[in-house]
């Protein structure tokens, strides 16, 4: 599925289709530029998107932003690593790609949508999401290992 260009928009092309995914420079953002991915390796970016539904953003047939959800396409969906290049920000490009998001087939009706962010709340409060309650915070837990990608060996990389 892809956007068709807007006169609002009409240079930024929307598409889930995975052989136009730069890995390179989704590679290159999420392990040099990022806060929550520094030094991934890219095999495991690569693993990451076969097994999760991608948006690319493409500008002049170029790609310049990226949002990967990790859903059953049923129930739940987190939404994760979400970047527009810098050279693209503040052009509205960033709500573009949440709305398609929202609005993509595959993910209507889920019953929870999560995602981590530090710096996005603005963004992502135009669409509805909010922060856990209070009541409802204790419920959630989580594994974390910050360092998992410091001193991966290529084995622990492919297994």
């Amino acid at each position: 599925m892809e956007t068709n260009p807007t006169p609002a928009d009409n240079t930024y092309l929307i598409s889930t289709d995975p052989a136009k995914l730069d890995l390179p420079l989704i590679h290159r953002y999420l392990s040099q530029e990022s806060y929550w991915a520094q030094n991934i390796p890219l095999e495991l970016v690569e693993r990451s998107i076969r097994h999760s539904l991608c948006f690319g953003v493409y500008h002049q047939h170029q790609q310049i932003g990226f949002a990967r959800l990790v859903t059953d396409r049923a129930t739940f969906a987190y939404l994760a690593d979400v970047f527009i290049l810098s050279a693209h920000r503040g052009k509205g490009v960033s709500k573009q790609l949440m709305a398609y998001i929202h609005a993509y087939p595959e993910v209507q009706g889920l019953r929870r949508w999560l995602l981590g962010t530090k710096d996005a709340h603005g963004l992502y409060a135009r669409f509805g999401w909010k922060p856990i309650p209070e009541e409802q915070v204790s419920r959630f837990m989580q594994l974390h290992n910050p360092d998992v990608y410091r001193g991966r060996t290529e084995e622990q990389t492919n297994r």
